[in-house]
């Protein structure tokens, strides 16, 4: 007998099934094998569970169709995390499957022997680590220096936000271990699924991926990193919205593995387990240069910066970090200030130096534009792009080339000489020994977005950028200088704004501080499951520490419904709303869109 994870396609049909197994297919229908089922009247995919010599119910059983491919693509721990995942996420296990295993490629099956399920001896659970970035030097150069001090036997996995940050890492740590492995979803189906087989095979391997690599089952892995862990990209975007550092961590508690954190600075979900010292700290304080200018009068730079910039083009490149891409983003009347708006309510803005005002919903062109409240046509962008401040700043110092790192050009890397480079966020460029001055255009704007996740992006990000100055370079924002960021690059220490954010959310009983959940649903149905989760909370099936919010219009006739709760009490909690998508299953109802713990409320 054969139990069968199936991917049903019914969101209430998650459970186990059991197959009989052929005598022609009992060697082959191990354990993590895809295979091909009867089910519901037709034939679809499923993975063996588990094996066994009795079936769980009476009477008689379908027999598997097929073996579709010798090899394991799973492990019973990797499995078990499927379902530990999923049980968090209040999802079906097959939509984690989706994320988790690669579509198999026959010609690639073809190229390897089949190998029984390799099984990793479970290791002692370690308090996990958040290891800092120092200035100076780019963090995947840094990297190779905390991988070479870890002095791992068994294999390591580096999970990374982005495909840029796979390749940088890739290339670095090629030099270190004969097998360097690369899953991400930008390679080619051929090469993804040969990559995860081979992970499955080589005893000790340094394998590098984006999010979905979390769940790969890498023999003998001793220690999982996650690279920039602040980052947005390690939250799935389809559902069920999972998040590698939730993944990560069940991983490393069930199978025992060292969890390595790394960053410029934590975010809320790692100081807030700093906190309460489940987990380690580990920062190497520096002093740099860093100065602040108080904006004035809309000055793209104010006046003092000049100097200092002048010096700086002297010894090599200067960075300037812009916020935008674009040219002109905001279009305002010179003479009052009044919002330039088209006629269907839509913002103007400016694509580029001599192009009229377009707006940005419908597309109409003003070429003749008037303010509507004072008459006056003298335009004002407010929101400059990194085009417009090319523009600025060529005037400003003239003779020195610039170089722009935006959009669909960007640079890898510029040459060590004086030059102007222009990067938005994302896009900086590295540059052998480091900039001679980083300037942070208009940096209040990367603390202005209205999200939750705002204030630990600004500071992964500016304290990023300003890792790439030299020894004896420069820092300086445009900003006011009482802003705290100011004094936290200068002593290369974060924890005074890391407390701070940590105290606010603890009074407002605000995540990390609590457990929470997202519903986006219609409008019409949003205040039948309010009113569905009041009234469990008035009977008793929901935890008193629950707390509903909404619902909330959003665009496109949707809304939502944010339910807070004590990390105590999260199971009961995600039990009733699993049991809610159940239900709406069961009754043919569209599924709610639900995000356990999400990037954003």
């Amino acid at each position: 007998i054969a139990k069968v994870r199936v991917d049903t396609g019914v969101f209430h049909l998650d459970q186990l099934y059991d197959y009989s197994v052929p005598e022609k297919l009992s060697s082959s229908a191990s354990i993590g094998v895809r295979v091909q089922i009867p089910f519901g009247g037709r034939e679809t995919e499923g993975i063996v569970v588990s094996r066994s010599s009795t079936a769980e119910r009476a009477g008689e059983l379908k027999p598997l169709t097929k073996v579709l491919s010798p090899h394991p693509v799973a492990t019973p721990a990797s499995l078990q995390l499927i379902d530990d995942a999923a049980e968090f996420f209040c999802c079906n296990p097959w939509d984690l499957i989706r994320s988790a295993i690669p579509p198999r490629f026959a010609a690639v099956d073809k190229e390897f022997d089949p190998v029984a399920t390799s099984i990793n001896a479970p290791g002692t659970f370690v308090t996990p680590v958040f290891q800092s970035f120092t200035p100076y030097q780019p963090s995947h150069q840094q990297m190779v220096q905390l991988i070479g001090e870890l002095r791992v036997r068994g294999s390591i996995l580096i999970v990374a936000p982005d495909q840029k940050d796979v390749d940088l890492l890739y290339n670095e740590l090629k030099s270190l271990n004969n097998h360097v492995l690369r899953l991400t979803s930008s390679t080619s189906r051929e090469e993804r699924y040969r990559s995860y087989l081979l992970s499955m095979r080589i005893d000790s391997s340094i394998v590098i991926g984006t999010r979905s690599a979390i769940f790969a089952p890498v023999k003998n892995l001793e220690t999982i990193i996650i690279y920039k862990e602040s980052s947005p990209e390690h939250f799935e975007i389809r559902s069920p919205g999972w998040s590698t550092h939730a993944i990560a961590k069940l991983r490393a508690r069930n199978e025992g593995i060292q969890l390595i954190y790394t960053g410029f600075s934590p975010s809320v979900r790692c100081s807030f387990d700093i906190d309460k010292s489940e987990m380690k700290y580990k920062v190497q304080k520096d002093n740099v240069q860093a100065q602040a200018f108080t904006p004035h009068d809309g000055a793209l730079l104010p006046g003092r910066i000049f100097t200092e910039i002048k010096k700086a083009l002297l010894q090599g490149p200067v960075l300037f970090l812009a916020p935008r891409k674009g040219y002109g983003n905001a279009l305002l009347c010179a003479h009052c200030r009044n919002i330039a708006s088209c006629q269907c309510g839509g913002r103007l803005s400016v694509a580029s130096k001599g192009n009229a005002p377009t707006c940005v919903h419908c597309g109409t062109g003003y070429p003749a534009w008037r303010c509507s409240f004072c008459g006056r046509d003298r335009q004002y962008l407010a929101g400059r792009g990194i085009d417009r401040a090319a523009e600025e700043i060529s005037r400003a110092f003239p003779g020195y080339p610039v170089i722009l790192s935006a959009g669909e050009v960007i640079k890898q890397d510029v040459e060590a000489k004086p030059s102007i480079v222009l990067s938005t966020p994302g896009a900086q460029p590295f540059v052998a020994g480091g900039y001679s001055a980083v300037v942070v255009l208009d940096a209040t704007r990367f603390f202005s977005h209205t999200d939750i996740s705002t204030q630990e992006r600004a500071r992964e990000l500016l304290l990023e950028t300003s890792s790439l100055i030299s020894k004896s370079g420069k820092v300086l924002l445009v900003i006011d200088e009482s802003h705290p960021i100011v004094a936290a690059i200068s002593r290369w220490n974060i924890a005074p704004l890391l407390k701070r954010e940590l105290a606010e959310r603890q009074e407002l009983l605000l995540p990390p501080t609590v457990a929470s959940a997202l519903i986006i649903t219609s409008v019409q149905v949003a205040p039948q499951i309010v009113a569905g989760l009041r009234k469990a909370l008035s009977e008793g099936r929901l935890p008193q520490s629950v707390r509903i919010y909404g619902p909330t219009v959003l665009p496109k006739d949707q809304a939502k419904v944010v339910i807070h709760v004590s990390h105590q009490e999260w199971n009961q909690l995600a039990g009733v709303l699993h049991e809610l998508q159940r239900k709406r299953s069961i009754a043919k109802k569209d599924l709610l869109n639900l995000r356990v713990a999400p990037y954003s409320l």
